[in-house]
């Protein structure tokens, strides 16, 4: 076995060890409502600042102005009340449209 194979066991290990240790800890019990409301704003606050990064990271160059036009689509379209895929498809056709042109 490779070094790159044991480096993935070990990380899925960790990932998992990680991941089973909250529901271990807890147990039955609930949360406190302000350590429940950290933890729901906890996902969009990361997925923001990953898409953020990756959009306007170092390799940014003027070309890119399409993939925030597919952003705009999907902010635009997600505030009007379309359901999660329909703003993933409308932003992904709005890129590949701009593109084409």
């Amino acid at each position: 076995m490779s070094t790159l194979w044991i480096a993935i066991l070990l990380v899925a290990l960790v990932s998992f060890a990680i991941k089973a240790a909250g529901p271990a800890l807890v147990g039955g019990r609930r949360l406190p409502p302000r350590a429940a409301g950290v933890i729901a704003l906890l996902a969009p606050a990361l997925l923001a600042g990953l898409v953020l990064t990756d959009f306007a990271g170092p390799g940014w160059t003027k070309a890119d102005w399409t993939v925030a036009a597919g952003l705009s689509v999907a902010g635009i379209s997600y505030l009007l009340r379309a359901p999660m895929l329909v703003c993933v498809a409308l932003a992904a056709l709005a890129t590949a449209l701009l593109r084409l042109l």
